[in-house]
């Protein structure tokens, strides 16, 4: 079985950092995802909730310190600075707004990956004390963070993850799109209801023998979606 690997999202405007930090990202064992600006970056951000993200302060849209603040918003995971500013008092505000490290440019891959996983360490909660919750064929551990179906493990993404937990946990009951979008998301986005469109699109892809018949994550029209027990 495969578990489902930790995202790791990299909002930097300049190439060659992706260029080497998605390959070492990668074989560190994380998946690695883009952002040029600030404002794809915080789209990167609602859409996928990775596990963690690493920010630069100098981008070409708005100040990074504005992204961080924006974030916080909404998102509670690690944010780890990557700026080439060094002043104290640049730090000092970073930090101010909730950021969980702050790395200077230039930097040692090798050092970045250990705040990284420092920061990860830190932000793991608890395994739940459950068993494996079953629909049909598929198996969620959500104590392993294993997708199966029919025996074989299902690549899925952090936030395709966390819609279908929360469906699992709730099997058979319709679960509202406030609730489901307060529960991923955050408050901040609960009337992005396009946000969950496309998650439980991308799951049927991967979960329903016809996406465009599911019987196993069902439509309730106008109130939300209901995980067939």
């Amino acid at each position: 079985m495969v578990a489902v690997r930790p995202q790791i999202l990299v909002i930097d405007d300049e190439p060659q950092i992706h260029r080497f930090l998605s390959p070492a990202l990668d074989a560190a064992g994380y998946e690695p995802r883009r952002a040029d600006s600030g404002q794809e970056g915080l789209r990167g951000i609602a859409l996928w909730s990775p596990d963690a993200v690493v920010l630069d302060l100098g981008l070409p849209d708005m100040d990074g310190k504005d992204v961080l603040a924006r974030a916080r918003e909404f998102y509670a995971g690690p944010i780890i600075i990557l700026s080439a500013r060094d002043k104290e008092a640049e730090k000092i505000a970073a930090l101010d707004l909730g950021a969980n490290d702050y790395v200077e440019k230039p930097f040692g891959v090798g050092e970045l990956l250990a705040r990284v996983r420092a920061n990860l360490r830190q932000a793991a909660p608890r395994a739940e004390a459950t068993g494996p919750l079953t629909a049909g064929d598929v198996v969620i551990d959500l104590e392993r963070r294993l997708i199966t179906r029919a025996g074989d493990a299902m690549r899925v993404t952090p936030k395709e993850y966390d819609v279908l937990a929360h469906l699992a946990r709730n099997a058979g009951k319709v679960v509202g799109h406030r609730d489901l979008l307060t529960a991923v998301w955050g408050k901040a986005h609960v009337d992005d209801t396009q946000y969950l469109r496309v998650v439980v699109g991308q799951l049927r892809q991967k979960l329903e023998d016809d996406p465009a018949q599911p019987r196993l994550i069902v439509t309730e029209p106008g109130v939300g979606y209901r995980l067939v027990d």
